[in-house]
C-alpha cells in the first residue's frame, strides 16, 4: 500500500453536494475517508447513506484525525470553517475547493480582496499548512454518479509535491488532474466557475466543465 493510499482524508462540508461526491468517490476507490460537518450526527448520517466504509464526525475531530483535509463549504462559510480547524492543520495538506460565489449574482466573477479564495484560505491557516486548491469546475451532481464526468481538474499550489498528492486523489476520483501552477493561479479557475454557470443557463448545459486539449507529457517528479 502506498503512502497516499494509507493517508486518512477528511472531507469537511461532506454533507453538501460536492463534499458528498468527493467523499464517496475517494471511499469507493479504497481511501480511508472521514466526513466532517458542524453537527457530528449529520456527518454520521451522510456517511451511512453514502456507504463504502465512510465515517462521520464534527469538523474539528475530522481535521485532527486526517492527513489531508478537503474543505468543500460555501464561500460564506469558509472563514468560520477554517478558523475552527486551523489548530489541527499544522504540517498537513489542505485542499480548498471554495469558489467565491456571492448570491444572487453568481454568474459574475467576484474574487475576494486577497485575489482568490485559495489565497484567503492560506492567510487563515498559516504558512505551515500546504494549501492546494482544486475541484472548482466540476459539476457535483455528475460527480456523485457512477459515470464518466468528462472533466479535467486544475490543481494549484505552491508546493509541487503536495499538488502531486492531490492529483493522485483527483485521479482516484476518476478524473484527470493537471498541475496548473502556483496557488495564486487559482483565481483563474475560481473565476471560471461563474462563467460556467452562465454557460449552463444560456446554453442549457447540464453541468459544463473544462477539458484541456493537446497531448500532455507528465512533468518529472
Amino acid at each position: 500500500m502506498s503512502t497516499e493510499n494509507a493517508a486518512t482524508i477528511a472531507v469537511l462540508g461532506g454533507t453538501g453536494d460536492l463534499g458528498s461526491a468527493i467523499a464517496r468517490r475517494l471511499a469507493k476507490a479504497g481511501r480511508k475517508v472521514i466526513i466532517g460537518s458542524r453537527k457530528a450526527e449529520s456527518a454520521q448520517a451522510a456517511a451511512e447513506r453514502l456507504g463504502f466504509g465512510l465515517t462521520g464526525t464534527d469538523l474539528a475531530s475530522a481535521a485532527k484525525a486526517a492527513d489531508i483535509v478537503f474543505v468543500t463549504v460555501p464561500f460564506s462559510a469558509q472563514e468560520a470553517t477554517l478558523s475552527e480547524i486551523a489548530p489541527h492543520l499544522s504540517g498537513k495538506i489542505l485542499v480548498d475547493t471554495t469558489v467565491p460565489l456571492v448570491p444572487p449574482r453568481v454568474m459574475r466573477v467576484q474574487l475576494p480582496a486577497e485575489g482568490s479564495a485559495a489565497a484567503r484560505a492560506q492567510s487563515f491557516v498559516g504558512d505551515d499548512v500546504k494549501v492546494v486548491s482544486a475541484f472548482h469546475n466540476v459539476a457535483a451532481h455528475k460527480l456523485i454518479q457512477d459515470i464518466d464526468v468528462g472533466c479535467d481538474v486544475l490543481v494549484f499550489g505552491d508546493d509541487k509535491a503536495a499538488r502531486g498528492e492531490v492529483i493522485e486523489l483527483v485521479e482516484a476520483c476518476g478524473l484527470r488532474g493537471i498541475h496548473a501552477g502556483a496557488l495564486v493561479n487559482s483565481a483563474a479557475a475560481e473565476a471560471m466557475t461563474s462563467i460556467l454557470i452562465f454557460l449552463n443557463k444560456t446554453y442549457k448545459v447540464d453541468g459544463a466543465g473544462i477539458q484541456i486539449t493537446g497531448t500532455l507529457i507528465q512533468p518529472e517528479a
